[in-house]
């Protein structure tokens, strides 16, 4: 694996965006719906890092399915979420890639009446939007790679990596080759 972003680095960036989340929303209330579940890591670190107010709460959504790098249909879940209406909220989600399931994610939050409604990612992909829709805040921009750690996974595996890391085709190959074992 290609490391793209070290821990530290990651530490910092994120730090950045609370920061810049925090001085929007100064002296408000905010509810933050981490999508599940690439996004679990980054949530963990922004609700320590932003001095605010905050409510938490997660809602499934999901493009991927097994062992694909390739979008799917999307399949949203709001089960698990919260109560938004009348709340200034951030939906919280790993990667803007294509930015199908970011737009379509904040599309069906209107729904629930949200006071306010930004979004913020850990990371956006150059050169990969098919949408015409820009996430509010962006910790990091990256190359079009795919990448692992710090909560995005291939096929439910690397999230645990404490950095970022592009896979390259033969972290495929072993990949497939150790789980088919």
């Amino acid at each position: 694996m290609k490391i793209l972003l070290t821990k530290e680095e990651l530490q910092h960036g994120v730090e950045r965006m609370a920061k810049e989340i925090a001085s929007v929303y100064a002296g408000h209330q905010i509810t933050l719906v981490g999508v599940l579940t690439g996004s679990i890591v980054l949530v963990a670190d922004l609700i320590r890092a932003i001095d605010l107010p905050m409510r938490v709460g997660v809602l499934d959504a999901s493009s991927y399915r097994g062992a694909t790098t390739t979008r799917g249909e999307l399949v949203i879940n709001s089960d698990l979420m919260l109560d938004i209406s009348g709340r200034d909220v951030i939906l919280v989600d790993d990667i803007f890639d294509t930015g199908h399931t970011l737009k379509k994610v904040m599309h069906k939050l209107r729904d629930f009446n949200p006071k306010s409604l930004r979004s913020a990612v850990l990371l956006r992909k150059h050169g990969r939007e098919e949408v015409d829709y820009v996430p509010d805040f962006v910790a990091f921009n990256i190359p079009d790679e795919f990448v692992v750690g710090f909560g995005l996974d291939y096929e439910d595996m690397y999230r645990n990596l404490p950095y970022l890391a592009a896979l390259e085709p033969a972290d495929l190959e072993h990949h497939a080759n150790v789980h088919r074992a």
